[in-house]
This record gives structure tokens, C-alpha cells and sequence, in this order.
């Protein structure tokens, strides 16, 4: 069983809260504030790993959580921070918004690592609000809290080489030949449920080559099985096109390549542009293989390269090991999807929204004002003036007065109102 596209819900962890808390110790007076901050929560990371080549794991967890951070304590201890969790991924996924469907990473590379949600800031303690003219603040700050997000994984197989055909040409058993792959063989369509990798060692280099499903007429809209994995050979530099010679099966050759072409083009005109090695498989069961190599020339009417092969026998095998890697050389390697720097969590600190609700009664709202809030507590008057100051200090005062408050009018603020005076 092959998954490679799932949806998975991820959630760094919420920062701590800071501390309220005072010395107290014998024979010390007035100790004074000493409320620890709260730990950062943890954060959600993705790691290419080579040593996967399937989505598999995620039907069984789909969701993960980092650990929050701590609370802060007395005595200004710090809150510990909340662990990480790193989700491991073949190399090849593409991770998207599940929301807005747009690529926020491609993990191409071996050990490639992306921060997908930082952790939660912790709070501030009280302490950290002590001040020549407030000495003994009685609040401190909660810690940020981050929301899950999801997040769709998509795996596109990174491979030098894709070798396509419909089912039953002989491709898994041309991989086995060619590669240290062993993927499932056996005599009847669709053997391969799942696109199967494998290296090719040659001279003091190598080259990897996936194995595609079998491709039927209509697989680019869905028909069969080899639609699921045409999105496995997008990253492909050459395609080895794999078709039944013998045509035991009742096939006609010229009607597979002509087949299996249309697909590939249909699906993503670029595939159907890649150089392409048409091999002709099984011709140890035939014994006129120039006689049908000409007459596909001459059908297709167009310029095709042609290696006739037998795994069994292994003739020309070499030949066509040789003639692939050759042709590598000339290509390009393939480039990770353009990504536009993005967060999943855009953090807002700054924003401020002032909107008239009715006469004399305004909304206060933005980024600016729920981070601000974490360190107010509303029924605390020393609280609530530390708020007022921050808003004169950061100018939000002059901007209610521009907005047109005049003192006595009714400010509300998430689920506070109060009367403003300047």
C-alpha cells in the first residue's frame, strides 16, 4: 500500500504564563517582585529523511502537538520550554497550506529541515514589569497562545529516471535487473501498487530510476491506477518508456506508446516533453525484433530511439544502462518548486484597528492590541494603568484622538469597556 498525499493536523506548543510572585524570605524586607517568565512553547518541524520513501505512517497519526511551555515560578525561575516534534518526510514532499493550497516548502534534500509553526513566546513575570514608580506590580503576562493548523503532504519521488508503460510490460522486473531494488513481480496487470525506487551503480557514479505503475488510457482523469502516481515523475529528467514487444498479451505497440504519450501529455505537457528511451521488453520471446522495430518507426513517423532489451536473458541490458547514463549527463538536475516565503502563523504585533460602533462608542482591535493584552489584567487598577501608559507611550492615544474620541467616550476592548480619558 503507497500513500502519497495526506492531510495532517500540526500544533506548536503555547508559551507558558509568567509569574506573580514576591520574595519572601525572613529577615529580607520588602523582596520585591521576583515572578519568573513563562517557557517558550515547542515548535513544529519537518525533516527530509532518505531512508523514506512513502506517507504511509501518516494514516495512523495525523495529528501532532508540541509541548507547551511551562509556567514561570518564584524566585525568577524560568519555565522550562516545550519540547519540539520533528516529523520525519521522504525527501520529495511537498508540504501545502491545506487552506490556501499554496507550497510553503519542498523537502528535496537529505537532513532539510522546516520550521513549520514556531512555539508560543512565554509570558513575562513580574519582575520583568517592576519599574522606579511601579515597585510591586500584581500581574505578569500569559503566554502566547498558537492555534493547530493543516497542512497537506504530497510526495513527488525523486528520481533521475522514470520508467512508464502499461501494466505488465516488464518494468519492475527491468528495475530488479538493472538496480539493488526488489519490488513485487508476477504474471497479471497492476502488479506494482506503488512507484518502487532504485539506484543503478555505474562506473564510479550512479542514477536513480523509479518504477511507475502501470498507465492505462485514461490515467491522467483518473482511470486505474497509475493516475495516483503520475505526479511521481514530475521531478524525472529522462523517461525510459517500456513496451511489450512480444505483444503476447494482445497488444499492439503502437497503440501503447501512442497511449501512454497522450496520458503523459494530458496530465502535464512538460512530462510528454522530456527526452524519452522507448526499450522494447521480452524480445527473447520473439524472433523478428528489426523487422517490428521498423515497422513502429514507420507507423510513429517520427524520430524515436529504440533499445531492444531482455531482462531474462539480460541482452543489451548493458547497452541500455550505458545509453541512459550517457544522456543524463547532458540534463539538467531537477530544482525544488519555487516557494514563496510564507508562515502559517502570520503573527500580527502591530496592527491597530479603531472603528466607530455608535455615537461616542468605539472598538479598539489588531495584532498590537492582543499581544499587549496577555500582560493586562483588567481588574487590577495598577494593571490597567500600566495598559493606559503602554498606550500614551506607543502613540495609540493620539490615534484615538485623530479617530475623533473625546473624553467620557466608551472604548471597547474584546470583552472590556471603559470610559477613555485623555
Amino acid at each position: 500500500m503507497n500513500i502519497d498525499k495526506v492531510t495532517i493536523s500540526i500544533k506548536a506548543g503555547n508559551g507558558g504564563a509568567g509569574k506573580v510572585n514576591f520574595h519572601r524570605e525572613k529577615f529580607v524586607e520588602k523582596g520585591g517582585p521576583d515572578g519568573g517568565d513563562g517557557g517558550n512553547g515547542g515548535s513544529i518541524i519537518f525533516v527530509a529523511d532518505k531512508n523514506k520513501n512513502t506517507l504511509l505512517d501518516f494514516t495512523y497519526t495525523k495529528k501532532f502537538e508540541a509541548e507547551n511551555g511551562e509556567g514561570g515560578g518564584g524566585n525568577l525561575q524560568n519555565g522550562k520550554n516545550g519540547k519540539d516534534v520533528y516529523i520525519k518526510v521522504p525527501c520529495g514532499t511537498v508540504i501545502k497550506d491545506a487552506e490556501t493550497k499554496q507550497v510553503i516548502a519542498d523537502m528535496l534534500e537529505d537532513g532539510q529541515t522546516f520550521v513549520a509553526l514556531k512555539g508560543g513566546k512565554g509570558g513575562k513575570g513580574n519582575n520583568f514589569f517592576k519599574s522606579p514608580t511601579r515597585q510591586s506590580p500584581r500581574f505578569s503576562q500569559l503566554g502566547e497562545v498558537v492555534k493547530p493548523y493543516k497542512v497537506t503532504l504530497e510526495l513527488k519521488t525523486i528520481a533521475d529516471v522514470a520508467l512508464v508503460g502499461k501494466p505488465n510490460v516488464g518494468k519492475s522486473t527491468l528495475l530488479s535487473v538493472i538496480t539493488n531494488a526488489k519490488p513485487k513481480i508476477a504474471d497479471y496487470e497492476f502488479t506494482t501498487l506503488s512507484p518502487n525506487l532504485g539506484v543503478v551503480k555505474i562506473y564510479d557514479d550512479s542514477f536513480v530510476v523509479a518504477d511507475i505503475p502501470g498507465l492505462i488510457d485514461g490515467a491522467s482523469e483518473g482511470a486505474g491506477l497509475g493516475h495516483e502516481f503520475l505526479a511521481h515523475i514530475e521531478r524525472t529528467r529522462l523517461v525510459v518508456h517500456v513496451i511489450d514487444a512480444s505483444e503476447f498479451y494482445g497488444n499492439n505497440i503502437v497503440e501503447d506508446y501512442l497511449t501512454i504519450n497522450k496520458e503523459l501529455k494530458k496530465y502535464n505537457d512538460k512530462l510528454s516533453k522530456l527526452p524519452q528511451i522507448v526499450v522494447f521488453t521480452k524480445t527473447d520471446l520473439i524472433d523478428n525484433v528489426e523487422e517490428k522495430i521498423e515497422n513502429f518507426k514507420k507507423k510513429v513517423k517520427k524520430s524515436v530511439q529504440i533499445i531492444p532489451i531482455s531482462s531474462i536473458t539480460r541482452k543489451n541490458v548493458d547497452e541500455l544502462v550505458k545509453e541512459i547514463y550517457k544522456k543524463l549527463q547532458t540534463l539538467p538536475k531537477a530544482k525544488p518548486i519555487p516557494v514563496e516565503q510564507t508562515e502559517l502563523e502570520k503573527k500580527d504585533t502591530t496592527s491597530v484597528k479603531i472603528e466607530k460602533l455608535a455615537a461616542n462608542v468605539y472598538e479598539l482591535s489588531g495584532g498590537y492590541l492582543d499581544n499587549l493584552q496577555r500582560g493586562i489584567v483588567f481588574n487590577d487598577s495598577r494593571s490597567l494603568a500600566y495598559f493606559q501608559s503602554r498606550l500614551e507611550k506607543d502613540g495609540i492615544m493620539e490615534k484615538l484622538k485623530q479617530a475623533g474620541v473625546q473624553d467620557g467616550d466608551t472604548i471597547v476592548f474584546g470583552s472590556l469597556q471603559y470610559e477613555i480619558y485623555f
